[in-house]
C-alpha cells in the first residue's frame, strides 16, 4: 500500500473553489482505531455549510464557523463513509480487516447509548473526502452481509441518522400522521421512508417536479412547496398532524405549529427557510404541544439505522456518482436542490 493518497480538503472558508485536490500521507490508526478504504462517500448539506463557515456561533450568528465551531484547516471534508477495514491499531481485533463497515461519525459528549453529538467527521475531524479514513473501533458498523450497495449505505449516516433521531425523539408510533418539511432532500426523503416503515401516515411537503419521487419513497400525500402550504397540509389531513418532522423552519413553523393534534410534537433539525421564528406559545401550553430540537443521532439511534441497513429495511436513492476529483462539481449539484436522492463520491476512481 502506498504511503499517500489522494484527498479533497479545504484550507479555508469559501466557495467550491476552495475545495483542493492532493495528495497527503495516508493516516495511521491508534490503539483503539482502523483504517478504512473508503468505498463510497455520501455529500451532506453540513459539507456546504461547513466549508462556507455558515453555522455562525452563539451570539454571532453571522459568524464564519464551522458545524461546533471554528474549523481547523486544512480539513479533509466528509462525513458519511462506506468501506472496508484496511488494518487496525495497535492491539486491535485483527479479524476486522476486510470486514465491510459504515462509520458513525459522530462525535460523542459520552460513552453511553443516549450521548450527544458534538462533533462531526469532515467538520471537527478529518473526513472521507479520501482513499482512506480513520475511525475509532467502537463507531465502525460491521454491514458485510447487507444487500445495500456502497453507495446507498454510505448515503445512510447523516441524512438517515439525522431523520431517524428526529423520529425517536419524536416517538413515532404505527397509525400517527406524520408532516415531514423539505421531503426530497436527503433528511427529508429518509424521514418519509423511516416513518413509513414505522407504519405512519405520512405527509410530505416537497416541489412540483419532485412529487413522483416522494410518493414513490412511501409519503401517502404530497403539498407542492409552491403554493400555499398550510392550505395544503389542512385539506391532505383535516384532523390535524401528530407529529412534524422539519428540517425548513422559518415561517412555516408559526403558521403550521396550529396543524398539531392535542399532545403533538414540532421536531426541527434544521433552518433551510430561516432560523429565526415567531410562535405564538399558547399553542404549546394549552395543547400539551412540544417544539423538539434534534441534532443528528445517538449511539443508540445509529445502532437501530445500521440494524434496519443491514436488512435494508430502507434503500436510499442514489440521484448521482461522481469521482473524487470532482468535489466541487458534486457539491455544486448539491446546492443547486435539483436532484432527488444522494449524491455520493468514488475515491477509487479517477
Amino acid at each position: 500500500m502506498s504511503e499517500h493518497m489522494r484527498a479533497v480538503r479545504v484550507t479555508r472558508h469559501g466557495g467550491p473553489e476552495v475545495l483542493e485536490v492532493t495528495e497527503v500521507p495516508v493516516p495511521v490508526p491508534g490503539a483503539g482505531e482502523a483504517l478504512v478504504r473508503v468505498a463510497a462517500v455520501a455529500l451532506n448539506n453540513t459539507d456546504l455549510w461547513t466549508r462556507e463557515g455558515a453555522y455562525g456561533r452563539p451570539g454571532d450568528p453571522e459568524a464564519r464557523s464551522g458545524w461546533r465551531g471554528p474549523v481547523a484547516f486544512p480539513r479533509i471534508q466528509g462525513a458519511d463513509v462506506a468501506g472496508r477495514v484496511e488494518a487496525v491499531g495497535p492491539g486491535g481485533d485483527t479479524g476486522l480487516v476486510g470486514r465491510r463497515v459504515v462509520v458513525d461519525p459522530a462525535l460523542y459528549d459520552g460513552d453511553g447509548p443516549d450521548a450527544h453529538p458534538v462533533g462531526l467527521m469532515g467538520s471537527e475531524r478529518d473526513g472521507g473526502y479520501a482513499d482512506f479514513v480513520v475511525a475509532p473501533l467502537e463507531r465502525l458498523h460491521d454491514v458485510t452481509g447487507s444487500p445495500l450497495t456502497d453507495d446507498q449505505l454510505a448515503s445512510l449516516p447523516t441524512a438517515y441518522g439525522t431523520a431517524l433521531g428526529m423520529i425517536e425523539r419524536a416517538r413515532v408510533r404505527e397509525g400517527e400522521t406524520v408532516l415531514v418539511t423539505g421531503a426530497s432532500g436527503g433528511v427529508g426523503l429518509a424521514a418519509v421512508q423511516i416513518a413509513r416503515a414505522r407504519g405512519a401516515h405520512v405527509v410530505a411537503v416537497s416541489s412540483g417536479p419532485k412529487t413522483d419521487a416522494v410518493r414513490e419513497a412511501g409519503a401517502d400525500a404530497v403539498v407542492d412547496r409552491a403554493g400555499d402550504v398550510v392550505a395544503g397540509i389542512r385539506a391532505a389531513v383535516p384532523e390535524g398532524v401528530d407529529v412534524a418532522l422539519d428540517v425548513v423552519a422559518g415561517d412555516l413553523v408559526s403558521e403550521a405549529v396550529p396543524l398539531l393534534r392535542e399532545g403533538g410534537r414540532w421536531v426541527i433539525a434544521g433552518a433551510l427557510g430561516g432560523y429565526r421564528v415567531t410562535l405564538d406559545v399558547r399553542r404549546l401550553y394549552l395543547h400539551n404541544a412540544q417544539v423538539i430540537g434534534s441534532a443528528m443521532h445517538t449511539p443508540a439511534h445509529f445502532g437501530l439505522l445500521m440494524d434496519m441497513a443491514r436488512r435494508a429495511a430502507v434503500e436510499p436513492v442514489v440521484a448521482a456518482a461522481y469521482p473524487l476529483d470532482q468535489a466541487a462539481r458534486a457539491q455544486e449539484e448539491l446546492a443547486r436542490r435539483k436532484h432527488v436522492g444522494k449524491i455520493v463520491l468514488h475515491p477509487g476512481t479517477r
